[in-house]
Protein backbone atom coordinates (compact mmCIF):
# COMPACT_ATOMS: atom_id res chain seq x y z
CA UNK A 1 0.00 0.00 0.00
CA UNK A 2 1.20 3.48 -0.83
CA UNK A 3 2.15 5.96 1.88
CA UNK A 4 -0.45 8.52 0.86
CA UNK A 5 -4.17 7.96 1.20
CA UNK A 6 -5.92 7.24 -2.12
CA UNK A 7 -9.71 7.25 -2.31
CA UNK A 8 -11.04 4.28 -4.30
CA UNK A 9 -13.30 5.23 -7.16
CA UNK A 10 -16.37 3.50 -5.70
CA UNK A 11 -16.87 6.60 -3.55
CA UNK A 12 -18.23 8.24 -6.69
CA UNK A 13 -21.15 5.77 -6.51
CA UNK A 14 -21.88 5.40 -10.26
CA UNK A 15 -25.10 3.43 -9.53
CA UNK A 16 -27.33 5.41 -7.17
CA UNK A 17 -30.66 3.56 -7.60
CA UNK A 18 -30.45 1.42 -4.46
CA UNK A 19 -28.88 4.21 -2.42
CA UNK A 20 -31.57 6.73 -3.42
CA UNK A 21 -34.50 4.37 -2.83
CA UNK A 22 -33.26 3.17 0.54
CA UNK A 23 -32.46 6.68 1.75
CA UNK A 24 -35.93 7.91 0.76
CA UNK A 25 -37.60 5.07 2.65
CA UNK A 26 -35.50 5.58 5.78
CA UNK A 27 -36.17 9.33 5.70
CA UNK A 28 -39.88 8.60 5.34
CA UNK A 29 -39.76 6.29 8.37
CA UNK A 30 -38.40 9.01 10.64
CA UNK A 31 -40.79 11.60 9.20
CA UNK A 32 -43.85 9.38 9.69
CA UNK A 33 -42.84 8.45 13.24
CA UNK A 34 -41.82 12.05 13.96
CA UNK A 35 -38.79 10.86 15.91
CA UNK A 36 -35.13 11.84 16.02
CA UNK A 37 -32.41 9.81 14.35
CA UNK A 38 -30.32 10.23 17.47
CA UNK A 39 -30.45 8.96 21.04
CA UNK A 40 -33.76 8.58 22.84
CA UNK A 41 -34.54 8.26 26.54
CA UNK A 42 -33.64 4.59 26.56
CA UNK A 43 -30.23 5.39 25.14
CA UNK A 44 -29.56 7.93 27.88
CA UNK A 45 -30.56 5.38 30.53
CA UNK A 46 -28.21 2.85 28.94
CA UNK A 47 -25.38 5.37 28.96
CA UNK A 48 -25.81 5.96 32.69
CA UNK A 49 -26.08 2.21 33.35
CA UNK A 50 -22.88 1.38 31.45
CA UNK A 51 -20.96 4.17 33.19
CA UNK A 52 -22.10 2.85 36.58
CA UNK A 53 -21.34 -0.75 35.58
CA UNK A 54 -17.78 0.33 34.84
CA UNK A 55 -17.00 2.80 37.62
CA UNK A 56 -18.96 1.47 40.61
CA UNK A 57 -17.18 -1.92 40.79
CA UNK A 58 -13.81 -0.15 40.62
CA UNK A 59 -14.77 2.23 43.44
CA UNK A 60 -16.24 -0.57 45.59
CA UNK A 61 -13.10 -2.65 45.10
CA UNK A 62 -11.18 -0.11 47.19
CA UNK A 63 -13.15 -1.22 50.26
CA UNK A 64 -12.87 -5.00 50.07
CA UNK A 65 -10.16 -7.09 51.68
CA UNK A 66 -11.18 -10.25 49.85
CA UNK A 67 -9.02 -11.09 46.81
CA UNK A 68 -11.90 -13.04 45.24
CA UNK A 69 -14.33 -10.17 45.72
CA UNK A 70 -11.78 -7.73 44.30
CA UNK A 71 -11.26 -9.86 41.21
CA UNK A 72 -15.02 -10.33 40.78
CA UNK A 73 -15.62 -6.58 40.93
CA UNK A 74 -12.99 -5.86 38.29
CA UNK A 75 -14.38 -8.62 36.10
CA UNK A 76 -17.76 -6.91 36.33
CA UNK A 77 -16.05 -3.65 35.40
CA UNK A 78 -14.75 -5.42 32.30
CA UNK A 79 -18.33 -5.91 31.15
CA UNK A 80 -19.01 -2.23 31.79
CA UNK A 81 -15.88 -1.33 29.86
CA UNK A 82 -17.03 -3.39 26.87
CA UNK A 83 -20.54 -1.94 27.20
CA UNK A 84 -19.22 1.62 27.07
CA UNK A 85 -17.24 0.78 23.94
CA UNK A 86 -20.09 -1.00 22.19
CA UNK A 87 -23.13 0.95 23.31
CA UNK A 88 -22.02 4.49 24.11
CA UNK A 89 -18.78 5.88 22.73
CA UNK A 90 -19.31 4.03 19.43
CA UNK A 91 -22.46 6.00 18.58
CA UNK A 92 -20.97 9.27 19.81
CA UNK A 93 -17.80 8.98 17.74
CA UNK A 94 -19.95 8.29 14.68
CA UNK A 95 -21.87 11.50 15.36
CA UNK A 96 -24.99 9.39 15.94
CA UNK A 97 -25.57 9.98 19.65
CA UNK A 98 -26.76 13.58 19.30
CA UNK A 99 -27.29 16.28 16.70
CA UNK A 100 -24.89 18.37 18.79
CA UNK A 101 -21.21 18.05 17.92
CA UNK A 102 -20.30 19.08 21.46
CA UNK A 103 -22.40 16.31 22.98
CA UNK A 104 -20.94 13.74 20.59
CA UNK A 105 -17.44 14.94 21.40
CA UNK A 106 -18.07 14.80 25.15
CA UNK A 107 -19.67 11.33 25.11
CA UNK A 108 -17.11 10.06 22.59
CA UNK A 109 -14.34 11.13 24.94
CA UNK A 110 -15.42 8.29 27.24
CA UNK A 111 -12.95 6.31 25.17
CA UNK A 112 -10.14 7.92 27.16
CA UNK A 113 -11.52 6.15 30.24
CA UNK A 114 -11.33 2.74 28.59
CA UNK A 115 -7.75 3.16 27.43
CA UNK A 116 -8.14 4.32 23.83
CA UNK A 117 -7.93 7.50 21.78
CA UNK A 118 -11.08 8.75 19.99
CA UNK A 119 -9.16 10.38 17.13
CA UNK A 120 -7.35 7.18 16.21
CA UNK A 121 -10.60 5.28 16.57
CA UNK A 122 -12.42 7.64 14.20
CA UNK A 123 -9.71 7.26 11.57
CA UNK A 124 -9.46 3.49 11.81
CA UNK A 125 -13.16 2.83 12.20
CA UNK A 126 -15.08 5.67 10.52
CA UNK A 127 -12.66 6.45 7.70
CA UNK A 128 -10.81 3.22 6.91
CA UNK A 129 -13.16 0.45 8.04
CA UNK A 130 -16.54 1.96 7.14
CA UNK A 131 -15.44 3.44 3.85
CA UNK A 132 -13.26 0.53 2.71
CA UNK A 133 -14.91 -2.46 4.36
CA UNK A 134 -13.01 -5.71 3.67
CA UNK A 135 -10.76 -4.01 1.12
CA UNK A 136 -7.26 -5.37 1.47
CA UNK A 137 -4.68 -2.69 2.17
CA UNK A 138 -7.22 -0.11 3.36
CA UNK A 139 -9.45 -1.69 6.02
CA UNK A 140 -7.24 -2.10 9.10
CA UNK A 141 -9.83 -4.37 10.72
CA UNK A 142 -8.69 -7.14 8.35
CA UNK A 143 -5.02 -6.16 8.65
CA UNK A 144 -4.00 -7.60 12.05
CA UNK A 145 -0.86 -6.22 13.71
CA UNK A 146 0.71 -9.67 14.03
CA UNK A 147 1.59 -11.71 10.89
CA UNK A 148 0.42 -14.99 12.43
CA UNK A 149 -3.18 -13.84 11.85
CA UNK A 150 -4.80 -13.71 8.42
CA UNK A 151 -8.21 -12.09 7.92
CA UNK A 152 -8.21 -11.59 4.14
CA UNK A 153 -7.70 -14.08 1.29
CA UNK A 154 -5.47 -11.46 -0.34
CA UNK A 155 -3.05 -11.35 2.61
CA UNK A 156 0.15 -13.38 2.50
CA UNK A 157 -0.29 -16.95 3.71
CA UNK A 158 1.98 -18.58 6.30
CA UNK A 159 1.92 -22.23 7.40
CA UNK A 160 1.05 -21.21 10.97
CA UNK A 161 -2.24 -19.73 9.75
CA UNK A 162 -3.72 -23.23 9.63
CA UNK A 163 -3.90 -23.03 13.44
CA UNK A 164 -5.19 -19.48 13.77
CA UNK A 165 -8.72 -20.61 14.64
CA UNK A 166 -7.18 -22.04 17.84
CA UNK A 167 -4.94 -19.20 19.01
CA UNK A 168 -6.82 -16.17 17.61
CA UNK A 169 -8.89 -15.81 20.80
CA UNK A 170 -5.81 -14.89 22.82
CA UNK A 171 -5.02 -12.04 20.45
CA UNK A 172 -8.63 -10.89 20.42
CA UNK A 173 -8.53 -10.55 24.20
CA UNK A 174 -5.52 -8.21 23.96
CA UNK A 175 -7.45 -5.51 22.08
CA UNK A 176 -7.96 -2.97 24.86
CA UNK A 177 -4.67 -3.51 26.62
CA UNK A 178 -2.88 -2.88 23.31
CA UNK A 179 -4.88 0.35 22.93
CA UNK A 180 -3.41 1.41 26.23
CA UNK A 181 0.18 0.28 25.68
CA UNK A 182 1.22 0.59 22.05
CA UNK A 183 -1.48 0.77 19.38
CA UNK A 184 -2.43 4.43 19.73
CA UNK A 185 1.17 5.57 19.39
CA UNK A 186 1.78 3.37 16.35
CA UNK A 187 -1.43 4.54 14.69
CA UNK A 188 -0.67 8.20 15.38
CA UNK A 189 2.64 7.91 13.54
CA UNK A 190 1.15 5.92 10.68
CA UNK A 191 -1.88 8.18 10.20
CA UNK A 192 0.27 11.31 10.28
CA UNK A 193 2.51 9.84 7.59
CA UNK A 194 -0.50 9.10 5.42
CA UNK A 195 -2.00 12.55 5.87
CA UNK A 196 -5.02 11.26 7.80
CA UNK A 197 -4.45 13.07 11.10
CA UNK A 198 -5.16 16.46 9.57
CA UNK A 199 -8.57 15.22 8.39
CA UNK A 200 -9.54 15.25 12.09
CA UNK A 201 -8.43 18.88 12.49
CA UNK A 202 -5.30 18.05 14.49
CA UNK A 203 -1.58 18.42 14.03
CA UNK A 204 0.68 15.49 14.87
CA UNK A 205 1.89 17.28 18.02
CA UNK A 206 -1.66 17.93 19.19
CA UNK A 207 -2.64 14.36 18.48
CA UNK A 208 0.26 12.97 20.49
CA UNK A 209 -0.48 15.36 23.36
CA UNK A 210 -4.08 14.10 23.57
CA UNK A 211 -2.88 10.50 23.47
CA UNK A 212 -0.36 11.05 26.27
CA UNK A 213 -2.91 12.95 28.37
CA UNK A 214 -5.44 10.13 27.93
CA UNK A 215 -2.91 7.47 28.89
CA UNK A 216 -1.97 9.32 32.06
CA UNK A 217 -5.61 9.72 33.13
CA UNK A 218 -6.33 6.07 32.40
CA UNK A 219 -3.23 4.84 34.22
CA UNK A 220 -4.15 6.89 37.29
CA UNK A 221 -7.71 5.52 37.26
CA UNK A 222 -7.06 1.82 36.72
CA UNK A 223 -3.53 1.32 38.04
CA UNK A 224 -2.07 3.95 40.35
CA UNK A 225 -5.17 4.65 42.48
CA UNK A 226 -5.99 0.94 42.90
CA UNK A 227 -2.38 0.11 43.76
CA UNK A 228 -2.34 2.88 46.37
CA UNK A 229 -5.79 2.47 47.94
CA UNK A 230 -6.61 -1.24 47.49
CA UNK A 231 -6.96 -3.40 50.61
CA UNK A 232 -5.50 -6.37 48.73
CA UNK A 233 -1.99 -7.17 47.53
CA UNK A 234 -0.51 -5.52 44.47
CA UNK A 235 -0.48 -8.91 42.73
CA UNK A 236 -4.28 -9.13 43.05
CA UNK A 237 -4.60 -5.59 41.68
CA UNK A 238 -2.52 -6.45 38.61
CA UNK A 239 -4.35 -9.73 38.04
CA UNK A 240 -7.69 -7.95 38.28
CA UNK A 241 -6.59 -5.23 35.85
CA UNK A 242 -5.45 -7.83 33.33
CA UNK A 243 -8.67 -9.86 33.66
CA UNK A 244 -10.75 -6.73 33.09
CA UNK A 245 -8.76 -5.99 29.92
CA UNK A 246 -8.96 -9.55 28.61
CA UNK A 247 -12.72 -9.74 29.10
CA UNK A 248 -13.36 -6.35 27.51
CA UNK A 249 -11.02 -7.02 24.60
CA UNK A 250 -12.48 -10.45 23.87
CA UNK A 251 -16.05 -9.15 24.08
CA UNK A 252 -15.37 -6.27 21.69
CA UNK A 253 -13.59 -8.52 19.19
CA UNK A 254 -16.27 -11.20 19.24
CA UNK A 255 -18.96 -8.65 18.48
CA UNK A 256 -17.18 -7.10 15.50
CA UNK A 257 -15.41 -9.98 13.75
CA UNK A 258 -18.43 -12.23 12.92
CA UNK A 259 -19.96 -9.29 11.06
CA UNK A 260 -17.28 -9.19 8.38
CA UNK A 261 -14.87 -12.13 8.48
CA UNK A 262 -17.20 -14.97 7.51
CA UNK A 263 -17.59 -17.08 4.34
CA UNK A 264 -20.72 -15.19 3.24
CA UNK A 265 -19.07 -11.79 3.01
CA UNK A 266 -16.97 -10.56 0.10
CA UNK A 267 -13.35 -9.47 0.20
CA UNK A 268 -11.69 -7.33 -2.43
CA UNK A 269 -8.51 -5.45 -3.25
CA UNK A 270 -7.76 -2.25 -5.17
CA UNK A 271 -6.39 -2.35 -8.68
CA UNK A 272 -2.93 -1.04 -9.53
CA UNK A 273 -4.23 2.52 -9.43
CA UNK A 274 -5.67 2.10 -5.95
CA UNK A 275 -9.28 2.01 -7.21
CA UNK A 276 -12.15 -0.37 -6.44
CA UNK A 277 -15.09 -0.33 -8.81
CA UNK A 278 -18.22 -0.59 -6.64
CA UNK A 279 -21.15 1.40 -5.33
CA UNK A 280 -20.48 2.57 -1.78
CA UNK A 281 -23.82 1.40 -0.32
CA UNK A 282 -24.08 -1.82 -2.28
CA UNK A 283 -20.53 -2.64 -1.24
CA UNK A 284 -21.65 -2.71 2.40
CA UNK A 285 -24.28 -5.36 1.64
CA UNK A 286 -21.67 -7.67 0.17
CA UNK A 287 -19.10 -7.22 2.93
CA UNK A 288 -21.26 -7.09 6.07
CA UNK A 289 -23.54 -9.47 7.96
CA UNK A 290 -26.04 -9.33 10.83
CA UNK A 291 -26.64 -11.91 13.53
CA UNK A 292 -28.92 -12.64 16.48
CA UNK A 293 -31.44 -10.10 15.23
CA UNK A 294 -34.31 -11.45 17.35
CA UNK A 295 -32.57 -11.17 20.71
CA UNK A 296 -33.50 -7.85 22.28
CA UNK A 297 -31.27 -8.18 25.36
CA UNK A 298 -28.26 -9.05 23.19
CA UNK A 299 -29.01 -6.12 20.89
CA UNK A 300 -29.27 -3.87 23.93
CA UNK A 301 -25.89 -4.86 25.36
CA UNK A 302 -23.87 -4.80 22.11
CA UNK A 303 -25.24 -1.43 21.05
CA UNK A 304 -27.15 -2.77 18.07
CA UNK A 305 -23.92 -3.89 16.41
CA UNK A 306 -25.50 -7.25 15.64
CA UNK A 307 -27.41 -5.13 13.09
CA UNK A 308 -24.12 -4.41 11.38
CA UNK A 309 -25.67 -4.05 7.91
CA UNK A 310 -27.88 -1.19 9.07
CA UNK A 311 -24.99 0.34 10.96
CA UNK A 312 -22.75 0.35 7.88
CA UNK A 313 -25.46 1.79 5.69
CA UNK A 314 -26.46 4.48 8.20
CA UNK A 315 -23.60 4.99 10.68
CA UNK A 316 -24.90 8.45 11.62
CA UNK A 317 -28.17 7.03 12.95
CA UNK A 318 -28.25 5.92 16.60
CA UNK A 319 -28.32 2.16 17.07
CA UNK A 320 -31.63 2.24 18.96
CA UNK A 321 -33.34 2.52 15.55
CA UNK A 322 -31.56 -0.34 13.78
CA UNK A 323 -34.14 -3.04 14.56
CA UNK A 324 -36.91 -1.03 12.92
CA UNK A 325 -34.71 -0.02 9.99
CA UNK A 326 -33.70 -3.62 9.33
CA UNK A 327 -37.13 -4.39 7.87
CA UNK A 328 -36.75 -1.52 5.42
CA UNK A 329 -33.18 -2.43 4.49
CA UNK A 330 -33.91 -6.12 3.97
CA UNK A 331 -36.99 -5.48 1.83
CA UNK A 332 -35.15 -2.92 -0.31
CA UNK A 333 -32.14 -5.18 -0.77
CA UNK A 334 -34.38 -8.04 -1.92
CA UNK A 335 -36.20 -5.69 -4.28
CA UNK A 336 -32.89 -4.80 -5.95
CA UNK A 337 -31.73 -8.43 -5.92
CA UNK A 338 -28.93 -7.63 -3.50
CA UNK A 339 -27.66 -9.78 -0.60
CA UNK A 340 -28.73 -9.32 3.01
CA UNK A 341 -26.44 -11.56 5.04
CA UNK A 342 -27.55 -12.70 8.48
CA UNK A 343 -26.84 -15.49 10.96
CA UNK A 344 -29.73 -16.55 13.17
CA UNK A 345 -27.82 -16.49 16.46
CA UNK A 346 -24.58 -15.14 17.89
CA UNK A 347 -23.32 -18.71 18.28
CA UNK A 348 -23.99 -19.48 14.62
CA UNK A 349 -22.18 -16.27 13.68
CA UNK A 350 -19.16 -17.35 15.74
CA UNK A 351 -19.19 -20.74 14.05
CA UNK A 352 -19.26 -19.00 10.68
CA UNK A 353 -16.32 -16.86 11.75
CA UNK A 354 -14.37 -19.95 12.82
CA UNK A 355 -15.07 -21.58 9.46
CA UNK A 356 -13.68 -18.51 7.74
CA UNK A 357 -10.57 -18.53 9.92
CA UNK A 358 -10.02 -22.14 8.89
CA UNK A 359 -10.51 -21.29 5.21
CA UNK A 360 -8.03 -18.43 5.51
CA UNK A 361 -5.63 -20.89 7.12
CA UNK A 362 -5.46 -22.77 3.83
CA UNK A 363 -2.84 -21.79 1.29
CA UNK A 364 -5.34 -22.05 -1.53
CA UNK A 365 -8.10 -20.09 0.14
CA UNK A 366 -11.19 -19.53 -2.01
CA UNK A 367 -10.82 -16.29 -3.92
CA UNK A 368 -13.54 -14.06 -2.47
CA UNK A 369 -14.32 -11.09 -4.68
CA UNK A 370 -16.81 -8.26 -4.75
CA UNK A 371 -19.36 -8.74 -7.52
Amino acid sequence: MKDKFIAPSFLRSPNLAFHRTLTQRVNAYFAEKNISRHANGGMIVKTIFMLLLYFIPIVFSFYTESPLAYIALWTLAGLGMAGLGLSVMHDANHGAYSNSKKVNYFVGSIMYFIGGNPTNWKIQHNVLHHTFTNIDGYDEDIDPPVPILRFSPYSAWKPIHKYQHIYVWFFYSLMTIMWFLTKDFQQAHRYNRKGLTKTQGLTYAQHMAYILFGKVIYAILVLFLPLYFAQVSWQVVIISFVLMQLLAGLTLSLVFQPAHVIPDTAFTQPNDSGDVEADSKVHQLYTTANYSMKSRWFTWFVGGLNFQVEHHLFPNICHVHYRALSNIVKATAEEFNLPYHSNRTFVSALRSHIRMLKLLGQKECPNYVHV
